[in-house]
């Protein structure tokens, strides 16, 4: 056996910073007189970065992966267990390429931790903004859907308030609020009626409502046809059964702005 040869499976251990004690000793003064093994230590480190690198990127030259099945093949098979040092026997029997396996999986597993960390980092900033738009939506909706919120009208000074309604309508869903201001009171056992006056055809009874002390009223999401154009709305005064067609005359109109 040649002076190589004897230090081929230290030299593996070594490139592994597996090597301990004597024997690692033994090595360095060997590798401070031997440039054949120096340069051997160092193709084998570059080899086990490369294996390392395998792992999550590209594959390395086929040669390096040949160089390291060579030095395992060269690794000298020891007579018997009871010759061997605990450690001795446990390379010999797993080998040094168990242990780079082993660094070479806890890399990728770091790795794939760190992305599924990110992932659920952006999943839970997606929930977050979705969660303050949501709230800012139900705090424009609800000064003109709440009942106790006040509404308030401003007209010209020294000026008696008017009647108003706003209504507001999503054609694709059928949803219809309507809101009144300074209604005046009406006569016993009748009622305001909100009609959708579509594009074509007859008008549509929208809800009938009454308003409170304050001339205040509403009328929200009132059954409607599918996909009913409206072209405008009207208010006249009914029984308060309601009617299936408007009766003259049309206190208050308005079309779409």
């Amino acid at each position: 056996m040649s002076a190589h040869e004897q230090y081929a499976d230290d030299l593996a251990l070594y490139a592994l910073d597996a090597l301990r004690g004597e024997e690692r000793a033994r090595l360095d003064e060997h590798l401070a007189t031997c440039a054949a093994c120096r340069l051997e230590l160092e193709q084998l480190r570059g080899d086990t970065a490369l294996l390392a690198l395998s792992a999550t990127g590209p594959r390395p030259p086929q040669r390096a992966r040949q160089r390291l099945l060579d030095a395992v093949a060269r690794e000298p098979r020891l007579p018997s267990v009871a010759q061997a040092s605990p450690r001795r026997s446990w390379w010999g029997t797993l080998g040094w390429a168990a242990a780079l396996a082993t660094l070479v999986l806890a890399a990728s597993l770091w790795k794939e931790n760190i992305s599924l960390q990110q992932i659920l980092a952006s999943a839970q900033s997606q929930a977050a903004q979705s969660t303050r738009d949501l709230e800012a939506l139900r705090k424009i909706a609800a000064p003109i859907l709440e009942p106790e919120a006040q509404r308030i009208t401003l007209v010209a000074a020294k000026t008696p308030p008017q009647p108003q309604g706003k209504a507001f309508y999503l054609r694709n869903r059928s949803s219809l609020v309507f809101l009144a201001n300074n209604m005046p009171p009406l006569p016993p056992q009748k009622a305001y009626e909100l009609w959708l006056i579509p594009t074509s055809g007859a008008p549509i009874p929208a809800g009938v409502f009454k308003p409170d002390a304050h001339g205040s009223a509403s009328v929200v999401n009132p059954p409607l046809p599918a996909g009913a154009e409206a072209k405008a709305f009207a208010i006249t005064v009914e029984n308060e059964a309601g009617s299936p067609a408007p009766t003259l005359p049309i206190l208050m109109m308005g079309t779409g702005e």
